[in-house]
């Protein structure tokens, strides 16, 4: 039995990308070299292209953290469709570091930066999908908002 590719796997999720971010400042949102794809770090664009705002343990709780973490990670999945025209051109996650704006008493990282990994393990199978990873938190993020996540990819 044929396996699905990571766009049919993203198509049977029913979720639906927000706009490829513009950066906000002065940086590329992604970039290539050689066989490797860096991504930049992304926040939580919605649909509408806004943000979601807040931290963890004070405004948002981890469920709506979990949540936020996917929406990270559907905004970095928008950017490679934008930038390199296919999921399908992407071999493996590599690495995934997930940052949390969280209060200092909050110790579930990890749990909060699932939302993204479930995400492309489920596009890219837990094979490929699953990389190395870190997940810490933060003080504070750029515009409040509660999750910034960067990721480096292995392109076909």
């Amino acid at each position: 039995m044929p396996m699905n590719t990571p766009e049919e796997n993203f198509a049977q999720l029913g979720l639906t990308l927000p706009p490829a971010p513009a950066p906000l400042g002065v940086y590329k949102p992604c970039l290539v070299d050689g066989k490797y794809l860096y991504v930049s770090g992304h926040g939580t664009v919605q649909h509408d292209g806004s943000l979601i705002i807040g931290r963890i343990g004070d405004t948002i709780d981890m469920e709506n953290g979990k949540l936020a973490a996917r929406q990270v990670g559907l905004a970095i999945l928008a950017t490679i469709k934008a930038n390199i025209g296919s999921l399908d051109k992407v071999k493996r996650v590599i690495k995934v570091l997930g940052m949390v704006n969280c209060v200092p008493e909050f110790e579930k990282h990890p749990y909060i930066i699932n939302g993204c990994s479930e995400l492309f393990a489920q596009v890219w199978g837990t094979e490929n999908g699953i990389g190395v990873r870190s997940a810490v938190g933060f003080g504070s993020l750029p515009d409040n908002i509660p999750v910034e996540i960067e990721a480096l990819f292995e392109l076909l």
